[in-house]
């Protein structure tokens, strides 16, 4: 059965979503699962903008069929090539075999990579600014290398004012019937998939997302239509400006993530002293076992305050295993301007937060505060002061925060 939705007079949502897959790219978990968002605009000329995963290829396929209504397919417009949006791309051709693809000139080299066929006689390659007449409505198309591949573009439509964004501001989680962000309290329900969507798919990615906000404002727009989650036809302002801050590396809260790696638990009481001790302050605090949180999760946090406090005990001379997965991703995403504390603990050679440090150090604006809270096996009796002026540091650099 079909479950396709009005957007617009002439634009159908023939997407869908796959609530059993465990992870999303293989990597980031998606216990409320993921949509994969397609988008006809049928007019003097039918024209499908993007299609879909092939985990919802049979109800895509429908979809698609019954927005057309016995109609041909004239145009596929393919914005990005990830096959999540065009592992079906092959089947719609085949379905439609006189259907023009439009994309971008690397898309289709990325094209003739993924589907294994020359395929070039069928496509029109656009570049910046090219427009694609359908009858009333006019597409106009946008680059937006490196948002977050490099032959990304999206799709303006000046008639109804419509952004296609691609991956951009897109979230993790499918919608539960819901269509339209205004449908739902989104900022309870998802805007934290929203943050985690973008800190780990796009999040490395500052500068080309800066260059495509100076497009995205130059335009009018009335919807933002994302290949991954909610449709956006009130409040725009909400996803921009939070794709603005993140894409500036500015935190959103004044605040400290906590996150520890804890073999034995002792640790795990130091930080988590360090947490009650910096709330009992009034500084805001999240606080995260490396070894039973994704990593995904943390690093969403780290867009989100504006410091860290890292407590690590010593590993194979070196950093505990998950701090360092988690490191190691911080690093990836390339997150910039973050003061940074840290606690160390070994029990006969503690130098964890030398290892921390060298795998973050290379990031832009990062600064690493003294003093480093050293345990030797736990946090002894005479460590109690100690511990309250390592708190007061943080306390104190928190609140001088701009």
């Amino acid at each position: 059965m079909y479950c396709a939705r009005k957007i617009t007079q002439d634009l159908l949502y023939v997407g869908g979503s796959d609530r059993r897959a465990p992870l999303f790219e293989g990597a980031h978990p998606i216990p409320q699962g993921i949509s994969y968002n397609s988008y006809l605009l049928t007019d003097d000329k039918t024209a499908l903008l993007d299609t879909a995963d092939r985990s919802i290829a049979p109800l895509f396929a429908e979809n698609l069929r019954h927005g057309l209504d016995g109609r041909s397919l004239d145009y596929i417009v393919v914005q990005h090539m990830e096959p999540d949006h065009s592992a079906t791309l092959g089947m719609v051709m085949d379905m439609w075999p006189d259907a023009q693809i439009i994309c971008s000139a690397k898309a289709l080299q990325m094209m003739g990579q993924f589907l294994k066929r020359d395929v070039s006689s069928r496509v029109r390659t656009v570049k910046e600014g090219d427009t694609l007449q359908l009858g009333r409505h006019t597409l106009q198309f946008l680059t937006a290398p490196m948002v977050h591949w490099p032959e990304v573009m999206v799709t303006y439509d000046r008639t109804d004012k419509t952004l296609f964004s691609a991956d951009a501001f897109g979230h993790f989680g499918a919608p539960g019937g819901s269509l339209f962000a205004d449908e739902i309290d989104f900022e309870r329900d998802y805007s934290d998939e929203f943050r985690r969507y973008y800190a780990n798919i796009v999040g490395k990615y500052g500068q080309p997302v800066q260059g495509l906000l100076k497009k995205v404002y130059a335009l009018e727009i009335d919807r933002i239509c994302p290949l991954h989650g909610h449709l956006w036809r009130k409040n725009l302002e909400w996803p921009t400006s939070r794709y603005d801050l993140w894409s500036r590396y500015v935190p959103e809260k004044k605040g400290v993530l906590i996150a520890y790696g804890s073999i034995y638990g002792n640790t795990a009481e130091t930080a988590c002293a360090a947490a009650a001790l910096l709330q009992e302050a009034g500084i805001a605090c999240a606080v995260y076992d490396v070894s039973a949180t994704h990593p995904s999760y943390i690093l969403s946090e780290a867009f989100r305050y504006s410091h860290l406090l890292l407590a690590s005990p010593t590993y194979n001379n070196g950093v505990f295993t998950g701090m360092e997965t988690l490191l190691h991703d911080i690093s990836a995403h390339t997150i910039q301007n973050r003061t940074v504390f840290m606690i160390q603990n070994g029990t006969w050679a503690p130098n964890s937060a030398a290892g921390m440090k060298l795998i973050l150090e290379g990031l832009k604006g990062f600064v690493f505060a003294e003093p480093v809270l050293t345990l030797k096996s736990a946090l002894a009796d005479s460590q109690k002061e100690e511990l309250l002026h390592f708190v007061e540091a943080i306390r104190t650099s928190v609140e001088e925060t701009a």
